[in-house]
């Protein structure tokens, strides 16, 4: 494993890291300024760090200066600054620039070596989540409905036969037909896409087959359409359920013997052009409203693909999640963020009725709204957060502020009202707080759920002559309400006991008492 590097220019904190570090087999380097640890890294041969550990104020260089140019350098290295109380806000800054974690001095040993490994275990996740991604085809999906879609396209590669897939809107078609067209012997052909549900009708004839000169009012020159621009390659007709009843009769013909007229031509122009369609619909049940051709559907039902809704495969929601990530810090020119495995958690149990589309627009989201570099559950979108609401107020026998992963302070409830945005446009942070309650607001039902549950949980104890009720459900109420403003402060003893009205004494010692240290 690569060491842990550790600046300060106080020799005393440097000793009693290295030691506590060495205790737990974790390797160090150490360093008195900034310009030694950038000469370090500049230097080829030198081993790079696992972790940062640095301190805020040293002869030479800041803390935060060497936090900007290390995080250019190498984006994905967990960052922690060491610092003074008085140098508190400068710390909280630091987030900004993308620090993993900051730790107050003086600080107690035992939480500083494990907040350090809790960095090292990220950035081994981050490391080995990179190369997967690097070595990740131009489709992504460990699940085995997809792993089917996988063989299939391999099944297909040499073929020119015409393939029909579905699934629901967002699911991913598109990529589907242009991997088809990759592993093809059309490659080197164009892959031409065209949308007929979003060209108007009058239009859309024009568009596949082009036209004439002086076909209609306005067409000046002659235009070649869709199928001659894909000559020798392939052509994507997206949501084919939507076609117009009388252009189906004129794409069957050209299915047929391979041939079509331009609008306003009298010569047949020859198609050589393999058809890859696909829809959302039900094309069979269009069929038996009159709504589409039963001959066109079995011409392009050769061979069907079916792919999988997100929801279907939750186990890929990871790996896209962190595929999307870095594609939209690539898009905006800006340091890819990382994501919690608990925010990772609450997103894999998410419907995603928008399908992969959506996971990708709200990885967009999250690159630009997330306040730090880590994504955690509370940083996730309204969308999201709304639906663990419900689940963890009626969870059975759940108490009041349990929660999934992380909780925290602002998951919406069912009863919350957003702000009205334009189409398309996404709640800004303070329109979206503004929007959500607190977890005390749950609605009246969700309230009454959770306390139905505690006197569920209540009954059974006292039936069951269970000798301490009492204290041992007081346990578990003070346990989870501990952990939920912890989690909300980020472990911060002193403002949790601020958020939750008691003192600081009180919560030290009921941290002490519940064995939540």
């Amino acid at each position: 494993m690569k060491p842990i590097w550790i600046v300060d220019d106080d020799q005393s904190i440097r000793f009693v890291l290295e030691k506590a570090l060495l205790r737990e087999s974790l390797p160090t380097r150490s360093f008195t300024n900034p310009r030694d640890v950038l000469d370090a890294l500049a230097n080829g041969n030198d081993e790079g760090p696992q972790v940062l550990v640095s301190d805020i104020r040293m002869p030479g260089g800041s803390g935060l200066e060497l936090l900007e140019q290390v995080k250019q350098q190498q984006p994905g290295l967990p960052v922690i600054i060491m610092t003074a109380f008085s140098d508190l806000d400068s710390a909280v800054s630091a987030f900004q620039g993308g620090a993993f974690e900051y730790l107050p001095k003086p600080f107690d040993l035992p939480k500083a070596v494990e907040l350090i490994r809790r960095a090292v275990e990220e950035s081994q996740r981050e490391q080995v989540a990179e190369e997967r991604l690097s070595a990740a085809p131009e489709m992504l999906g460990q699940a085995p409905a997809m792993q089917d879609v996988f063989r299939a396209i391999g099944r297909l590669s040499q073929s020119n036969v015409t393939v029909l897939i579905t699934g629901e809107s967002g699911s991913g078609k598109e990529l589907v037909a242009r991997a088809l067209h990759k592993h093809s012997p059309r490659a080197q052909g164009p892959f031409v896409a065209i949308n007929t549900a979003a060209i108007p009708k009058d239009l859309l004839e024009s568009e596949l087959f082009g036209h004439e000169r002086g076909a209609f009012t306005g067409a000046q020159t002659m235009r070649r359409g869709r199928f001659e621009q894909a000559e020798g390659g392939t052509l994507f007709l997206d949501e084919i359920g939507d076609m117009p009843f009388d252009l189906q009769t004129r794409l069957l013909r050209v299915l047929s013997d391979g041939h079509f007229y331009r609008v306003g031509g009298h010569s047949a122009v020859k198609a050589n052009v393999r058809v890859v369609a696909a829809t959302h619909q039900n094309l069979e049940q269009q069929v038996r409203e009159g709504g589409f051709r039963e001959d066109l559907f079995h011409r392009l039902n050769v061979i069907r693909l079916r792919l999988p809704a997100l929801r279907e495969r939750h186990e890929d929601v990871p790996l896209l999640t962190r595929f999307f990530l870095q594609q939209s810090a690539k898009q905006l020119d800006v340091e890819p963020k990382r994501i919690a495995e608990s925010a990772l958690k609450v997103l894999s149990a998410f419907d995603f009725p928008g399908n992969v589309r959506q996971l990708e627009n709200i990885c967009h989201w999250l690159t630009v709204m997330a306040p730090t570099q880590l994504i955690d559950v509370k940083d996730l979108p309204p969308e999201v957060l709304q639906t663990q609401a419900p689940a963890l107020a009626l969870a059975p026998g759940a108490l009041p502020l349990s929660s999934i992963s992380s909780p925290t302070s602002s998951i919406p409830t069912s009863a919350a009202k957003p702000a009205p945005v334009a189409d398309g446009e996404r709640p800004s942070p303070t329109a979206a707080a503004a929007s959500l309650s607190p977890l005390p607001a749950l609605p009246e039902l969700a309230r009454i759920a959770w306390e139905q549950g505690l006197q569920a949980e209540a009954q059974a104890m006292l039936d069951q002559g269970h000798p301490d009720v009492w204290d041992a459900l007081t346990r578990r109420f003070e346990t989870r309400l501990i952990q939920t403003a912890l989690a909300v402060t980020r472990g911060r003893r002193i403002e949790a006991a601020h958020k939750l009205g008691i003192g600081r004494n009180t919560i030290t010692r009921k941290i002490q008492e519940l064995k939540l240290d």
